[in-house]
């Protein structure tokens, strides 16, 4: 039986059920989603579909409207059908994957199930979304065939956004249903696998609310205030900014006090039990509605004062006062602020001997207790539990990863010493003679099984690439502290990027020249991708501003000229180069990262894709190809035969907005909309998987007997655009819409991308344009309202309207 999603039913439409619905249609997937009627219905509604259906379409609307929203395209929402449980029940005969994602109360979800079973299709695979009710219990007195088609499947709320997917097999579910939703989640949904017991709370909440009850109970004991913890366990260990409780203001004090409370009560023999009692405090605010970010006031808020100007404050736990919000350090803190990698950051912040370096310690202590004493309990390895946490609770690394990073021997003795309990499987692992969790031999990544007391290879997709895994293995060909040409076999090689933030700068263009030569003489063809962390990450933010900032001080127009020029040089090399060349965005993909992927064969693009040519923001415009290229695709689009008929002011206008107006995609779909993405261009939905389906890409096109493009001229507007778009620009400033500097940026962009002083429809080179693109962005770096624009947003990384 071939098994394909055609149609899925997604049933309960609040926050989770419109965010799957959404994930499923952005995936391609026609949805029916459904809801209750409404209770309070008058005696004239009951026959009004519209009234019927208000509590569907309530939720609808809010997915619609949410933000950042949970569709990649509005578009999207097309392929959705709303409905409810009484008139439109019988739909679900026709739906491939029904989803259960309503209200946590057993016997609603039992006697949902029942109703299903009498309408479903043979064959058709049921899953509940449900945080911590047991399959079995929901799933009693169920057929047979109910139940082997019957399990789990736990989304990470924001949908779109958060990677993890939670499987949880039933004891009778067909193992071809598990395999077929496996895949169908990591391909088709993007989303990374764990597979977990049906236990309370599964993996990720198992294992993060422990986490937040732990810290929180501390907090008390060791008498730390609530800045100080969240500044702890931020982004110096490697965590989210929103850290403990701006994460729990973000799920809802309400919902985290459910989850924990839900472990409590089904866990009896959990040895830190206790963690998962949510402290007096919190209990109150839950009391008073003091639930976080949904009722704007949690532990944090912010106040206006008469002025408009915000107060952020935060709660008191002794007097549940709010006060007004001041930025804590601690010494481990500020020496974690000059290590350059997480893992010296890790060991500042852990090995310090102040006060929060000691608390935090502790913490980390017991989050490694818990951890590996939950093994085999909620999952066979530690893969499922580091994955979770980084999945599904956007931490750079898991328990056992940080374990590494701290020395497993090296923990263990200092646990020992101040009277931490050392989890016997652990110890069982020292004993024997290893001491890491993970290991690197050779490019392949293994991990210690605590059953077979072995190493055993990290599993990965077919599909995926490792390029630490490479460069472990000795494939790195050439590089430099900026950048680094790795070899992905099969004669493919991959040009990664590896700055902050993947900012280009003179390493980086030096190093596309000679990757271009490299793979000329010794590959067939070249990816340019990165495996940077983060959430989106950053494939590249941009040029290196710092870089531009310092030139413009100094006044060395001539060497940001020739900068200007090798960038533009290195990108139209790889544009006409004899082999296939695919890159592979995802994130932040700004300024000269966009420029990068514009002079690509071919982008395959993650489906997060924050794509844009955003140089005006800082008093510039692209100068390494972006005007040029954006140009190009917006032609390029147009058949062949309907070139001369068409009407360039319809094409110049959306591709000038483009650059004028700083126009960012808020994912891969609505780059394509924009124009970054040509129709042969493809999107992934699996960021893990990217650069290995560009590495297909380039093999495919060197099957298809690869020919690079021809050099040919470019047909412009000239003069008539520039007349179009200033008065354009005359109506925006009148609206205040822009500055008087944004008037005078985006009128020489105009200049620029229309070609010049030439008539319509003249054809230039593209050496005419990269000229125009240099020479602009030089005057615009004289400018001292540029200098001011891009200090500015080095200074606060946000853009100044001067």
């Amino acid at each position: 039986m071939s098994r394909k999603i055609r149609k899925a039913a997604v049933i309960g439409s609040g926050i989770m059920g419109g965010g799957i619905a959404a994930l499923l249609a952005g995936a391609g997937v026609n949805v029916l989603l459904l809801d209750i009627v409404p209770f309070d219905l008058k005696e004239e509604e009951k026959n009004d579909p519209a009234a019927r259906n208000r509590i569907v379409k309530a939720g609808m609307d809010a997915a619609l409207a949410s933000a950042p929203s949970l569709f990649m395209n509005k578009k999207d929402a097309t392929l959705i059908q709303i409905g409810n449980l009484e008139d439109d029940f019988n739909k679900l005969a026709d739906c491939d994957w029904i989803c259960e994602v309503v209200v946590e109360n057993l016997k609603i979800k039992q006697n949902l199930f029942k109703r299903i079973e009498g309408i479903k299709k043979q064959g058709a695979i049921i899953s509940s979304n449900t945080s911590g009710i047991p399959l079995k219990d929901m799933s009693a007195g169920l057929s047979l065939e109910f139940r082997q088609h019957f399990m789990g499947t736990h989304f990470f709320n924001p949908v779109r956004y958060m990677h993890l997917l939670e499987l949880i097999p039933g004891a009778e579910t067909l193992p071809e249903v598990l395999e077929f939703i496996a895949a169908f989640g990591e391909k088709n949904l993007g989303k990374g696998i764990v597979w977990a017991k049906d236990t309370p709370n599964f993996v990720g909440n198992r294992i993060g609310v422990h986490g937040i009850g732990a810290v929180m109970g501390a907090m008390l004991e060791d008498g730390l205030t609530i800045p100080e913890v969240d500044a702890l366990f931020g982004s110096a260990l490697g965590r989210p900014k929103t850290a403990i409780f701006k994460t729990s203001d973000l799920v809802g004090l309400d919902t985290m006090s459910h989850v924990a409370a839900n472990s409590y009560n089904l866990c009896p023999d959990d040895e830190q039990r206790n963690a998962f009692i949510v402290p007096d405090f919190v209990k109150q605010m839950v009391e008073k509605k003091l639930l976080g970010n949904k009722t704007k006031a949690g532990f944090y808020k912010t106040d206006l004062t008469p002025e408009w100007k915000k107060i952020k404050k935060v709660i008191n736990p002794a007097t549940l006062e709010y006060e007004e919000l001041t930025k804590p350090s601690f010494p481990c803190l500020d020496e974690a602020k000059k290590k350059a990698t997480l893992t010296e950051k890790i060991k500042c912040v852990l090995t310090g001997d102040d006060k929060g370096a000691k608390f935090a310690w502790k913490i980390a202590a017991i989050s490694f207790q818990y951890a590996a004493n939950r093994i085999p309990e909620i999952s066979d390895t530690i893969i499922e539990i580091d994955n979770s946490m980084k999945w599904g609770y956007n931490f750079e690394m898991g328990p056992f990863e940080m374990w590494d990073t701290y020395g497993v021997s090296e923990a263990v003795e200092r646990m020992k010493a101040e009277g931490f309990a050392v989890p016997s499987n652990v110890m069982a692992m020292i004993n024997a003679g290893n001491k890491s969790f993970y290991k690197l031999e050779k490019g392949v990544k293994y991990f210690y099984d605590f059953a077979s007391s072995a190493y055993k290879p990290v599993p990965v997709s077919k599909t995926a690439v490792s390029l630490a895994a490479a460069r472990g293995n000795n494939k790195l060909v050439l590089g430099n502290a900026s950048a680094s040409l790795i070899d992905i076999e099969d004669g493919v090689f991959c040009l990664e990027f590896h700055t902050k933030m993947n900012a280009l700068n003179a390493e980086i263009i030096e190093t596309i020249d000679a990757a271009i030569n490299y793979v000329d003489a010794n590959g067939v063809g070249l990816v340019i991708g990165n495996q940077a962390g983060g959430m989106p990450g950053a494939f590249s933010a941009g040029a290196d501003l710092s870089q531009i900032s310092k030139m413009c001080h100094e006044k060395k127009f001539a060497e940001i000229d020739a900068f200007l020029a090798r960038a533009q040089a290195g990108i139209q090399k790889a544009k006409y180069a004899p082999f296939p060349v695919v890159a592979a965005p995802y994130g932040m993909t700004l300024g000269g990262g966009c420029e990068t992927c514009l002079g690509a064969d071919r982008i395959v693009a993650h489906a997060e894709l924050y794509m844009g040519l955003v140089e005006i923001g800082v008093g510039l415009l692209p100068a390494g190809g972006g005007c040029l290229n954006i140009w190009r695709r917006f032609i390029d689009a147009v058949p062949g035969g309907a070139h001369k008929d068409i009407d360039l002011a319809k094409l110049f206008v959306p591709a000038f907005m483009n650059v004028a107006m700083a126009k960012v995609s808020m994912s891969a779909a609505q780059a394509r909309s924009n124009g970054f993405l040509a129709a042969t261009d493809r999107i992934v939905f699996n960021r893990d998987n990217l650069v290995g389906e560009a590495k297909k890409e380039v093999l495919k096109m060197v099957d298809d007997a690869y020919a690079p493009p021809m050099k040919k001229p470019v047909r412009v507007m000239g003069n008539a655009a520039q007349g179009m778009i200033n008065a354009e620009l005359f109506n925006m400033l009148n609206g205040k819409f822009m500055s008087e500097y944004d008037a005078f940026l985006a009128k020489r962009i105009a200049f620029v991308m229309s070609g010049g002083d030439v008539n319509k429809d003249t054809e230039v080179s593209e050496e005419t344009i990269l000229k125009l693109e240099r020479d602009a962005f030089v005057d615009f770096a004289r400018e001292e309202k540029t200098v001011a624009r891009i200090d500015h947003m080095l200074k606060t990384g946000k853009p100044l309207r001067n």
